[in-house]
Order: C-alpha cells, then sequence, then structure tokens
C-alpha cells in the first residue's frame, strides 16, 4: 500500500507481515503531514499490529511533531505489549530521538550506518555551513515549530531541539541551555549536560551572571574571559570551577516582555566571534517566536482559564465518542480513531468535529422529541 500526503511531499508506503507492520517514509514529516502520517499509524495498530517498524531510510526532514506522532505510537505499543522500532541509515535522526527523550520507548535499528558525512543540521533541513546559510534553514525549520500545541512538554521538547541546533551550529558552544520563566521562577527547562546544568544552577543559587541578567534585562551578556570578569563576583568563580571560561547570554522574549535567555557556553576564552553571536541572536529571536506563540507569559488566571477549555474540551470528544459508540456498535478506541480521521479528512480541529457530532446526536433527540409529543397530542 502507498499513500502520498496531500502536498506530495510526503509519502507511506506500508507492508504489512502477521503481526507486523513496516511503514516506509519518504519525503518530509512535519506538521502538515504528522497528522497523516498519525493517522495511518493508528490504523495499523487498530488492525491488530502489535510490531510496527519505521523505515526512516527515505526521509529529509522531520521535526517535533513527527517524534511526537512516533512517541505517541510507540507509548499505546508498549502498553499492549506490542513494540515500535526504527530504522535508519542516519545518525544524526537517531539523534533526534535521543533529544525528544524517545529512546526508552523506541528500538532503533543501527544495523545500517551510511551518516559519516551527514550533520545533524541537515537531518532537520538546517545546512550549517555559514551563518547566513544556518541562519535561514533555522528560520524555516523553528517556523514549522511555532504551530505546535503550547503545553509545556511540547514546548520543551522544541527547545530541547534548539539547544541541540545551537551545539551543532555555532562555533565554540561546548554546551548550550535554555533558562525560562514560569510562575515568576527562572529556571532551565533544556540543557546539552550536567556540567551546563550546573552552570545555569550557580546563576540561580547567586541571584547574579549573564543568564540571569539576560533573562531579567532583555539584551545580551557577553563575558569574553571569564578570568577577568567583574560583573559577577559571586557566579565567576563557580563558572571557573566547571571549567568555563566564556559564556554567551541572548534574551529571550515573548511579546516583547524578557522571559528567559538561550546561554551558549565554551571552555575556551574569546570563544564567540562576531558571527557566532549574530547566529546566537537567530536561534534566540526565532525560539522566542515559538514562546510567544505557547504565550507563556501568561498569568495564573490566563493558564486556569486554558485548563478550563482544555477539559471542556476533553468532555466534549468523550461525549462524541459516546455517540459515536452507540451509532455504530463500536468501541472506546475505534470511536475515537473514527472521530479523528473524519476530522482530519474534513480539515476540521478535533474539537470542532466532536462538537458537530454531539450537536447532530441533539438535534435528532429533539426531532424525535417533537415527533412523540406530536403523536400523543
Amino acid at each position: 500500500m502507498t499513500v502520498t500526503g496531500a502536498d506530495m511531499g510526503f509519502r507511506l508506503e506500508a507492508t504489512f507481515v502477521g503481526f507486523e507492520a513496516v511503514l516506509s517514509l519518504h519525503g518530509e514529516v512535519d506538521l502538515g503531514s504528522a497528522p497523516e502520517f498519525g493517522a495511518y499509524l493508528d490504523w495499523a495498530i487498530d488492525q491488530g499490529h502489535r510490531f510496527v517498524v519505521i523505515d526512516l531510510g527515505g526521509l529529509s526532514f522531520m521535526d517535533g511533531s513527527g517524534l511526537r506522532v512516533i512517541g505517541g505510537a510507540a507509548e499505546r505499543l508498549q502498553l499492549s505489549g506490542g513494540a515500535l522500532s526504527v530504522r535508519s541509515p542516519s545518525t544524526s535522526i537517531r539523534r533526534l530521538f535521543d533529544i525528544g527523550g524517545l529512546a526508552d520507548l523506541v528500538r532503533l535499528d543501527q544495523s545500517i550506518d551510511s551518516s559519516d558525512g551527514v550533520e545533524i543540521g541537515t537531518a532537520v533541513g538546517i545546512p550549517v555551513k555559514s551563518v547566513s546559510a544556518a541562519s535561514a534553514g533555522l528560520s524555516a525549520f523553528l517556523k514549522r515549530m511555532v504551530a505546535l500545541p503550547a503545553d509545556d512538554e511540547v514546548v520543551n521538547g522544541a527547545l530541547r531541539l534548539v539547544v541541540a541546533l545551537a551545539q551543532a551550529t555555532v562555533c565554540g558552544a561546548d554546551g548550550v541551555s535554555i533558562s525560562l520563566r514560569r510562575h515568576g521562577t527562572l529556571s532551565t527547562v533544556a540543557a546539552s549536560d550536567q556540567v551546563i546544568l550546573a552552570m545555569d544552577a550557580g546563576q540561580y543559587e547567586t541571584g547574579e551572571g549573564p543568564c540571569v541578567d539576560a533573562s531579567v534585562k532583555g539584551r545580551r551578556f557577553h563575558a569574553e574571559v571569564l578570568d577577568i570578569e567583574t560583573r559577577w563576583p559571586a557566579f565567576t568563580p563557580k563558572a571557573l570551577a566547571l571549567g568555563i571560561n566564556s559564556i554567551l547570554s541572548s534574551p529571550l522574549e515573548a511579546r516583547k516582555a524578557p522571559v528567559g535567555a538561550i546561554n551558549i557556553y565554551s571552555r575556551t576564552t574569546s570563544a564567540f566571534a562576531v558571527k557566532d553571536q549574530d547566529l546566537a541572536s537567530v536561534f534566540a529571536r526565532e525560539a522566542s517566536v515559538i514562546l510567544s506563540d505557547a504565550r507563556v507569559d501568561m498569568t495564573d488566571q490566563q493558564l486556569d482559564d486554558r485548563m478550563s477549555q482544555a477539559l471542556r474540551n476533553r468532555e466534549l470528544i468523550s461525549q462524541a465518542q459516546g455517540v459515536i459508540m452507540h451509532r455504530d456498535g463500536i468501541g472506546e478506541d475505534l470511536a475515537y480513531t473514527k472521530l479523528r480521521r473524519d476530522s482530519l479528512r474534513n480539515g476540521r480541529p478535533l474539537h470542532d468535529r466532536a462538537q458537530e457530532v454531539v450537536d447532530s446526536a441533539r438535534h435528532r433527540l429533539e426531532a424525535s422529541d417533537h415527533l412523540l409529543e406530536g403523536e400523543h397530542g
């Protein structure tokens, strides 16, 4: 079976043998094609294929939306006693699975490896040979991620990708982190390693450092040589003890208000040339677009309102499932799959399609009641 995406940039070939399904992906898995990919994954699992293999050999691009689809299917299969495996000739794509936290859920088949010349930037559509090329590629990649659902875990996943890409792209970067203020507290939501986590923690503990200043003051702070740095007397010795000698912190904003910083650390003094500083600003600017879209600067009341709306949508979807189960005589999982496919087919959000199903059932019930009243009258 072969499925071609509506934008012709995505193609899926499926082979089924017993309990195993092999899905070979070609082209791009992004926000446009990920729902279609997810629908066919769900369908394969619904058909009783408990062992699913996803072959990424023909893939040219995958963003966070594709990782979420694979992660969701892996969790579902794991709960049912099945398993999901991924075949890919690219070590850089496998690295994305590590970054996205999927390594424990998905078995990665590394028997084929033709990726010696492939950079991580190539795996996500970002050329890394020049600052200008990387800037343009990064902008295009992160703009694809702007439409991600705005819950903390999804945003954090997107920011983990930003961290990995910054470390792979900015010359001199030995570690990268992103600090974000949520509910009035500054914390690290993505970091390349434990040393970098400790670097950030030292700044939070002392209340000073380029990360803290960039997050509060909304401008870039560059410590070229920490040995002679005098601006952060309590923090600087902690950084030197961890082997860090220069830091570049660029502010992150949500609708023009500072909400955090992307921090790039190096063991080398004067590590960041002007082009590297410019590239760091590109990462900060584009990551800020993600944060603005995610509304990370919302008040607690606004967050409560959003949660209440999410709960109402969840209840609405449950009601629609019940209608479909009763109408079609099917189980809960199949009812949800049917609802989701109808939503994809009609290009409507899932909760809108659920509202249509519930409204239609209500109208039929009201019409039936009127008919009965007329007969008895």
